[in-house]
């Protein structure tokens, strides 16, 4: 009867709903068994370490002893020492010298490249080698090159008759010593990500600008520029984070010299944690440079829809 075919329906449709309902209880737990290893190593050894250094930064926390709680004592005897504040210094100084000069770099060569020139892709790859070379070999032989008597040296003396500074050992040249080494190291990365946004550029906006009479450097700031701005965006974020992070190179080139002109606030932290012992000192120094990224990187996103082109 139609009835009772009507009154059926709901009666079938329950257990199906039912099924589906464990089924997905199901997934939800094979999901989760799969996700454990990956959720567990990210909890241990990476939240819990963040807590723990934000907790160990209101202590004085030596190697040996007792734990005392300090409050903001730690951070007010940074801003007191003036070996913190020289290396809040290098580091701001470090920032302001390689990020233009890298994007600068990455910016010419991928615009240099970007017509089908004859070789292109291999020069991409050349461009590219230094910033999959392992850092530590790099800063090495680096710091072989600009050693006395080293390649800049010879070749300088070989030519002219005259030494080349002691680059890695003499105030007011070190610094720029890194940051050259830096950039040579980092530009490879950047220049992929601009090369790529050139290529997105649509033909037509290049040809109608040509057709009006726009030269290279009119068409490279009025059509070139605002369409590879969000490339921009991204290359300048991540290379600000990167830049305030620097370690390896100041590290193995210097070891923060001549005296202290090269130590940077990563050398700072790392002296504290694992040279005198003090954890506390070295938690609250992270903390600083934390919050000094993450106040540049707010200001970024804050400023990007001045200069941010995102509309074709």
């Amino acid at each position: 009867m139609p009835g009772s075919t009507i009154d059926a329906m709901p009666r079938r449709a329950a257990p199906a709903r039912g099924q589906r309902a464990r089924r997905l209880r199901g997934d939800g737990r094979v999901a989760a068994l799969f996700a454990a290893p990956s959720l567990i190593g990210l909890t241990l050894f990476t939240l819990f370490p963040i807590v723990m250094s934000l907790v160990i930064a209101f202590f004085r926390w030596p190697a040996v002893g007792e734990q005392v709680f300090t409050g903001l004592g730690n951070f007010t005897q940074l801003f007191g020492d003036p070996v913190f504040r020289r290396t809040l210094f290098n580091t701001l100084l470090f920032v302001v010298l390689y990020l233009p000069l890298n994007l600068i770099v990455s910016v010419g060569l991928a615009v240099w490249i970007s017509p089908r020139i004859k070789g292109r892709q291999a020069l991409r790859v050349v461009f590219f080698l230094p910033v999959v070379t392992p850092m530590v070999a790099n800063a090495i032989v680096w710091r072989m090159i600009y050693q006395p008597n080293g390649f800049i040296d010879g070749t300088l003396h070989a030519a002219t008759g005259v030494h080349a500074p002691n680059f890695l050992g003499e105030q007011g040249w070190a610094m720029f010593a890194v940051v050259a080494m830096s950039v040579w190291q980092g530009f490879g990365y950047n220049m992929l990500v601009f090369s790529a946004a050139l290529d997105a550029i649509p033909r037509q906006l290049v040809e109608a600008a040509q057709i009006d009479g726009a030269g290279p450097w009119r068409l490279f700031f009025r059509i070139t520029l605002p369409m590879i701005s969000p490339a921009m965006f991204f290359a300048t974020t991540m290379t600000l984070i990167t830049s305030f992070q620097v370690f390896t190179q100041p590290f193995l080139m210097t070891g923060g010299g001549p005296g202290i002109d090269t130590e940077t606030l990563m050398m700072f932290v790392y002296n504290q944690g694992f040279s005198v012992y003090q954890f506390g000192l070295a938690s609250a120094a992270a903390w600083i440079l934390f919050v000094l990224i993450l106040g540049v990187t707010a200001m970024q996103f804050a400023g990007q829809r001045r200069w941010v082109t995102y509309d074709v």
